[in-house]
């Protein structure tokens, strides 16, 4: 421009990220400083609507991290998958229970998932496990990560000694966690040192998928959409249940197939019998 301003380097923070008039302003005024600040706050992945054939976006810090985090993980991790599908009839029925007791006692289906994955993850700490390369180590406690997607990408915030939570604990923890991490309110300490992770997607309608492990931990849990089915009962009868489809990542340098499937064995008896979790 006529101010001798590189229109490049500055941050728009207009519309889909138009350069407006107080950004020139401000770039006139504080320089390379505002314009980093409001690059951290701009919302990343976002294509500019320019009209051009192709607009580059260069990668903010929290997407090279999450590039190189996920590059390290599928590339040298021999990782295999389980699927298994869970009756969540029971969980609906608690639910429904808990619910009239007063909102206090609401809980979500994510939250028994949550309750469940850290009880079973405590009776098999051989799946709740670091690589460390040289040594593997096994936590005695849960330190839970919970996948969250914001604008920037994903983040798993953690809910730590989560075994020792009791539900209702867990659920308003990761209500604040999930509510911080979209709003970019996370301090580091807040999203670092969990032992497991979980993601889910069934609330965007995914029936089941596969995700990626957060190195170095071992494996990871994929929750998909529940979904009213038809299934046929053992006495050859026909009914309606929710089902919920559990996808199992594993790392096979630390956890054999057997393994993985004794723990998802653990955590259906646990999420199709979600009175074990009170006690």
């Amino acid at each position: 421009g006529e101010q001798g301003l590189d229109l490049g380097a500055v941050q728009g923070t207009g519309p889909a990220g138009r350069i407006i008039k107080r950004d020139i302003e401000a770039a006139l005024a504080g320089g390379g400083a505002r314009a980093a600040s409001s690059a951290a706050a701009a919302p990343v992945a976002r294509r500019p609507a320019s009209g051009n054939e192709f607009d580059d976006v260069s990668l903010t810090q929290i997407r090279k991290t999450i590039a190189k985090r996920l590059a390290e993980s599928i590339g040298p991790i021999p990782t295999f998958y389980l699927t298994a599908e869970f009756s969540l009839d029971r969980a609906a029925e608690m639910r429904t229970a808990t619910a009239e007791l007063g909102p206090e006692f609401k809980v979500s289906f994510n939250d028994i998932v949550l309750k469940a994955t850290a009880t079973a993850l405590q009776q098999h700490p051989e799946v709740n496990a670091h690589w460390l390369g040289d040594r593997i180590r096994y936590f005695n406690t849960v330190h839970l990560g919970m996948a969250v997607a914001t604008d920037d990408g994903l983040i798993v915030p953690v809910i730590f000694n989560a075994e020792q939570k009791r539900m209702s604990e867990i659920s308003a923890e990761a209500k604040v966690l999930a509510k911080k991490a979209r709003e970019r309110k996370l301090k580091p300490e807040e999203f670092t040192g969990s032992t497991f992770s979980v993601s889910n997607l069934g609330m965007m309608q995914i029936d089941q998928f596969t995700a990626i492990i957060n190195p170095p931990e071992c494996a990871i849990l994929a929750i998909g959409a529940i979904e009213d089915k038809v299934i046929v009962h053992a006495d050859g009868s026909f009914g309606v249940s929710k089902r919920l489809r559990i996808t199992m990542s594993c790392d096979h340098r630390v956890i054999d197939g057997a393994v993985g499937a004794k723990f998802l064995q653990t955590l259906r008896r646990l999420i199709e019998n979600p009175l074990l979790l009170v006690f």
